[in-house]
């Protein structure tokens, strides 16, 4: 299981337990929503940071994965013209 995954499914599992405790705690309608809207926020800040996080790393393996590409590929190159060099010159000592 993903480590993204296992942590957004303990944060929701926190923020419906935390919810639940205080819908059926004793406290007036009004304490209860301002309770629930701050838990909300909470929750959300949270996901947001994790998100962020994730795509953060996603993006770091994306870069790396590009510039070893680049890499390859440039030494790809440097082997190609070293071949094209190396058979030119056995051609011309034909």
């Amino acid at each position: 299981m993903e480590t993204g995954k296992v942590i957004l499914g303990v944060l929701g599992g926190a923020v419906i337990g935390a919810a639940l405790g205080i819908l059926f705690a004793p406290a007036k309608g009004s304490a209860t929503r301002k309770k629930i809207k701050t838990a909300g926020g909470e929750y959300v800040d949270d996901v947001t940071e994790k998100f962020e996080e994730i795509l953060q790393k996603i993006t770091e393996q994306v870069e790396s994965f590009k510039n070893e590409a680049a890499a390859k590929s440039e030494n790809g190159k440097m082997k190609m013209k070293q071949a094209a060099n190396e058979a030119a010159k056995n051609i011309n000592d034909l």
